[in-house]
């Protein structure tokens, strides 16, 4: 083994001669050199730059993966340089459970069959956020850490290196005060030369490495736009599912209505303006409903049911009834009246009102 007890002994003087000069800077009984105000604001920017790239990055990972179990496992396959398992999703899970239940329920009925289409589009919607998550971790997160882990520890690296060039500076500037002798002094100097030499070359390469923070902000840039478009693909494809599920839904019986034996024919209604969206009430349709008036209908003998409005929605013609969001109606159907709509009653209001925007109480 190859022991050099010289060199050991002189990077321990080294350590210690840096170990005083720093302490005695702290208790102010030394002198300190200072740096340039373009490096002390590059300095400034690169902490402020991996301060919050690591809050972005901690916080996007929570984002797209909340199990902190899972955090630690993708972590270790990670740094084990091994590919990170295929994981179902919640969404696909559910989905499976769901067509699960509608097998042993029987796809014959109609809440089996339900079942069955709702776990379908819940896997859909599983994958779509598969893909999410690892499109957004290759354009967004894989950056940051590359930056986090590469680009910053360079950095740190050469920054630990300045202070301790910057210590040694300051030591040899001490050195050359207390020199009485002309020898002594004449050697403090030419240590004093050489550590500014070191000082001001190694103060150079921290810059460069500094002023590369502002192409990382670009880059970073560049990912943040990909990653809201990833985003953005996401969330319309959720969305085009879940119209796709509202659609194919509106075919099963409604099993909202009261009287689920009178279902059959559509009212005459168009989307109201203020629609929420992804919540749409039914297609305009004719019916015997139409030439009947508001007015003439009453109750049913089977009795009237309380419903909580979910959405704001407002009436597309005067056969109809404008609703605000958490106010309680009475509801009832009538015979020939189509699933997708009830009629309403607030006082001495009436008038047809979309299912989708209600919740049933009793």
């Amino acid at each position: 083994m190859d022991f050099n007890v010289k060199k050991l002994a002189s990077d321990a003087g080294v350590f210690f001669t840096r170990a005083v000069q720093f302490t005695e800077e702290k208790l102010g009984q030394a002198e300190k050199t200072e740096l340039d105000a373009h490096l002390e604001n590059l300095i400034a920017r690169g902490d402020c730059t991996k301060n919050w790239t690591e809050k972005i990055f901690r916080q996007t990972e929570v984002l797209l993966q909340p199990n902190p179990s899972a955090r630690i496992e993708e972590f270790f396959y990670e740094k084990l340089d091994r590919k990170i398992p295929t994981r179902t999703t919640n969404g696909e899970l559910l989905g499976q459970y769901m067509q699960d239940a509608a097998k042993d329920f029987g796809p014959g009925t109609a809440y089996g069959s339900t079942l069955y289409t709702v776990g379908d589009y819940q896997k859909r919607l599983g994958g779509a956020e598969r893909e999410f998550l690892q499109v957004s971790a290759v354009s967004f997160l894989t950056p940051l850490r590359n930056f986090l882990e590469g680009d910053w520890r360079t950095i740190s690296k050469e920054r630990r290196l300045l202070e301790n060039r910057r210590l040694d500076l300051d030591v040899c500037k001490a050195r050359l005060k207390k020199a009485k002798l002309a020898e002594a002094k004449a050697a403090a100097e030419q240590e004093l030369r050489v550590a500014q030499t070191e000082f001001d070359r190694q103060a150079e390469v921290t810059r460069l490495l500094l002023e590369g923070v502002s192409s990382t902000h670009v880059n970073h840039l560049r990912c943040l736009h990909e990653f809201v478009e990833a985003q953005a693909a996401y969330y319309a494809q959720c969305h085009k599912h879940m119209q796709d599920l509202q659609k194919e839904l509106s075919r099963f019986p409604n099993a909202f209505v009261a009287n689920p034996s009178a279902s059959a024919i559509s009212t005459s209604s168009t989307l109201s303006s203020a629609a929420v969206p992804g919540v749409s009430p039914p297609a305009a349709s004719s019916s015997s409903l139409d030439t009947l008036k508001i007015e003439d209908v009453n109750p049913p003998a089977t009795g009237t049911r309380k419903a909580k409005v979910l959405y704001d929605y407002d009436a597309a013609d005067t056969s109809e009834l404008s609703l605000l969001a958490d106010e309680l109606i009475t509801v009832y159907t009538v015979p020939g009246m189509d699933p997708d709509w009830l009629i309403g009653e607030r006082g001495n209001q009436k008038g047809k009102v979309p299912v989708t925007y209600l919740e049933l109480l009793s």
